[in-house]
Order: C-alpha cells, then sequence, then structure tokens
C-alpha cells in the first residue's frame, strides 16, 4: 500500500507539472482571449533578444581589438628589445644573443638596427623608422609577411638595397612595388665642400597593411646589412628583439634581464607603446559589459512586471483553477514556467541574432563606410582601422545562463502572488 501510494504521488507530481506546462504553454501563445498576455510575452521577448544581442555582439568586438593587438600588432612587434644606451662591438652583442636564447621563457630572438631616416620621392618627403632586419631570423618572432598586400619580406634578400613599406607610407610617397625610392639617415659625410646626408636609392619590393597607424605610415624595413652600410654601423647593431612564451610576463622578464645584462644596455616592453591601449580595451569590456548586463536586467525587470500584469489579468482563471483543487503551488509552478519559456524563447532569438551580428559587425561597418563615406574607426585614434571581431562559446554559454537565471530569478514573486489569490475573492468581481 505503501509503495502504491508513492507511486501515486509521483504519478500526481508529473501529472501536475506537465499541467503546469500546458497552461504555461497557453498563456505565452497567441490567442483572440489573451491578448495582453500576448502582447506583454511579446514584449518581454523582445527586450530579453535585444539585450542579449547587443551584449553578445559588443563582448565579440572587444575579443576582437583584443585579439588584434594580442596576435597581430604584437605578432609584428616584438614582445621586448634590448638595446644599447652607447654603440656595443659585435662581440657584445653575440654573447647576449646566446644569454637571451638559451633563457627557457625565449622563443626565439633576431638582430635590428634601428634608425630614423627620411624617405623622398621628387615632391614629398617623409619621416620614418627604418629597421635594419635579418630576414630568415626575423621571420622566427615575426608575422609582417602575413601582412603583405603585394610582394614579399623575403624579396629584402633578393638583391641589396631593397626596402618594405607600409600601404599607407606608400600611397604617400606614390610608389608601388619595383619603384625607387631614397632613403636618407641622419648621418653626415663631410667632404671639402660641404656636409651631405648619407643616402641610398632603394627598390621597393613589398607593401603591406597592417590597420595600425604607427606600422602602416612611419615604418620602413630594410636589412640588416643595408642598415649598416647606410647607417654606418659596420658589423654591430643597435638592438636585439625576442618572443617570450607569455605576453603578460614581459615586465618580470624586463627586470630578470636589466639584473643580468652589463652597464649600457636597457629592455624595453611592449608594455611601454601598447600597454595602455591593451589596458584601455580590457577596461571598457568591463564597463561596457557591467552596463549591458545592466540592460538585460532591465528587460528581466520588464518580466517581472508583465508576470504581475498577467496575474492580474488572469485572476478570474487562478480562482477556476484553484477551485477545480488545482494547489497554490500548481499556479505559482503555472506563471513559473510561463517566465522560463518566455526567458528561454528571448535567450534563443538574441543568441542568433548576436551570433549573426557578431560574424557579420566587420561587413556591415564597411557597408556602412562605403554607403556614408565615412570612416567609423580612425587608425589614428584606435589601434586597428577597422572592427574586428571574434565570437567566443564562453560568451555565449555564459551570457544565456546568465539571462536565463535572471528570467527564473524574475519569476519567483509573480508566481508567489498567483499562488496568494484566494478564489473567493478573484470571483466576487468576475
Amino acid at each position: 500500500m505503501a509503495v502504491d501510494a508513492s507511486r501515486a504521488s509521483v504519478i500526481g507530481t508529473t501529472a501536475s507539472r506537465s499541467f503546469a506546462a500546458w497552461i504555461a504553454l497557453r498563456y505565452v501563445s497567441v490567442g483572440r482571449r489573451s491578448q495582453l498576455v500576448s502582447f506583454m510575452s511579446l514584449l518581454t521577448i523582445s527586450g530579453l533578444a535585444l539585450g542579449i544581442a547587443i551584449l553578445i555582439t559588443v563582448l565579440s568586438v572587444m575579443n576582437g581589438f583584443d585579439r588584434e593587438v594580442r596576435e597581430n600588432i604584437l605578432g609584428i612587434l616584438p614582445h621586448a628589445t634590448i638595446k644599447a644606451t652607447e654603440r656595443q662591438p659585435l662581440e657584445n652583442w653575440q654573447t647576449i644573443q646566446q644569454g637571451l636564447d638559451a633563457h627557457p621563457s625565449v622563443l626565439a630572438s633576431a638582430p635590428l638596427i634601428e634608425a630614423t631616416g627620411v624617405l623622398a620621392v621628387p615632391g614629398y618627403a617623409k619621416g620614418v623608422v627604418v629597421n635594419g632586419i635579418d630576414p630568415e631570423q626575423e621571420a622566427r618572432i615575426s608575422i609582417l609577411d602575413r601582412f603583405m598586400v603585394s610582394g614579399s619580406l623575403a624579396g629584402l634578400s633578393e638583391s641589396r638595397f631593397n626596402i618594405v613599406l607600409g600601404v599607407t607610407l606608400a600611397e604617400n610617397l606614390g610608389v608601388s612595388v619595383g619603384d625607387k625610392v631614397s632613403l636618407y639617415s641622419l648621418n653626415i659625410s663631410i667632404n671639402p665642400l660641404a656636409p651631405l646626408p648619407t643616402q641610398r636609392q632603394f627598390t621597393v619590393v613589398g607593401i603591406y597593411r597592417v590597420g595600425t597607424l604607427e606600422l602602416d605610415s612611419a615604418m620602413a624595413t630594410i636589412t640588416l646589412q643595408d642598415a649598416q652600410a647606410l647607417y654606418r654601423h659596420r658589423d654591430s647593431f643597435t638592438g636585439l628583439r625576442f618572443r617570450i612564451d607569455d605576453l603578460f610576463a614581459v615586465r618580470q622578464m624586463q627586470l630578470d634581464l636589466l639584473n643580468e645584462l652589463p652597464p649600457g644596455f636597457e629592455v624595453q616592453t611592449w608594455t611601454q607603446q601598447f600597454g595602455n591601449i591593451y589596458q584601455n580595451i580590457q577596461f571598457s569590456r568591463t564597463i561596457v559589459g557591467f552596463l549591458l548586463w545592466l540592460l538585460v536586467g532591465v528587460a528581466a525587470f520588464n518580466l517581472v512586471v508583465s508576470l504581475i500584469m498577467i496575474v492580474r489579468d488572469k485572476r478570474g482563471d487562478i480562482a477556476i483553477l484553484r477551485t477545480l483543487g488545482a494547489s497554490p503551488r500548481t499556479i505559482g509552478r503555472i506563471f513559473m514556467t510561463q517566465g522560463c519559456i518566455v526567458g528561454l524563447i528571448g535567450t534563443v532569438i538574441g543568441v542568433a541574432v548576436g551570433v549573426f551580428f557578431s560574424l557579420t559587425i566587420g561587413d556591415i561597418a564597411a557597408f556602412i563606410e562605403q554607403m556614408l563615406g565615412v570612416k567609423l574607426l580612425s587608425a589614428e585614434v584606435y589601434p586597428v582601422d577597422f572592427l574586428p571581431s571574434q565570437l567566443r562559446l564562453t560568451d555565449i554559454a555564459g551570457v544565456s545562463l546568465g539571462v536565463f537565471l535572471l528570467s527564473l530569478i524574475a519569476t519567483l514573486y509573480p508566481a508567489y502572488r498567483a499562488s496568494r489569490v484566494h478564489p473567493a475573492e478573484a470571483l466576487r468581481f468576475e
């Protein structure tokens, strides 16, 4: 008998839940007799879906900026550079590079001659930062070759006095692959008549586009051998660039190297050049994410209001259900289920729209720029001149779970109000 009673209890609980779910689905669906209920449900679903879509899209854009700084910009620029405060012999640099390559955190290193110069063509001149590199060793620490729009970085080694430029710099100079440009150094050659700047004619063998103003418009790359000849460094160089396995540990690496390096050397890291930009991206992600979660919270509050209005509209139905034997728990479960269904529908729609915009936001921004003739992102202000996006499953899962939990919490008070409706009082005014 005890077993039969327990089985009947389980069957009764299951039937109660199924009954509550059936009633909740009827309340959510559109019907002539429940226009207010359907309208409030639609309004709540729209608010939740809009908030979720915006949240996922903005988080994806923030992820895109974060990726561009970490993987692309810091894939071209070194994580850190050892520089000399005064000219050092080649033997000192070789000793430092050997010790650097033996460090367990260092992935690769490459020599560098960094200097300033002036690129000139008839009618135009531009001051630039000149990087003299060994193309073979540079390929281990830089992904610049992935951003070439014409020519290649390997073209530097094909003959003497070749040069690679950024696309903005090439456009300003009016040159393309195969054209000649004159590169002037700040070294002055003394002759009996007058001091003259040292200069060489270079052939453009590659043009790249990163999307960052500093890299696309103010940097020129030549071979280490050509830089030694132009800037009279003979067999020496001015720095060692290297990459490490964890770019966020570069500050500790800097401190360790400063204690180990002999006098006359210093260490510069990526945080000194792009650290503020990266921190601003992280801070903006936190603030914008918080504000958008508030927007989702407002949509969840709208769910509370709509459910309370639905409870007031359905007081007669609640009273009839109570007189037919429905318990207060069943009544509460009806409105909790309704709120969860509304939250689930809003979450699914919002995630679908958010994923769509996250995957197409770059193309949409480019279309708007083309149609309106405006530049949404300026390389003078932002680290890139396009709208990047990176969709992460963790963001989708976190937003979906968070919104569903908010929806569940939002149903508690309306469900409690519904369960407290007295049949006699409700039917008195029907």
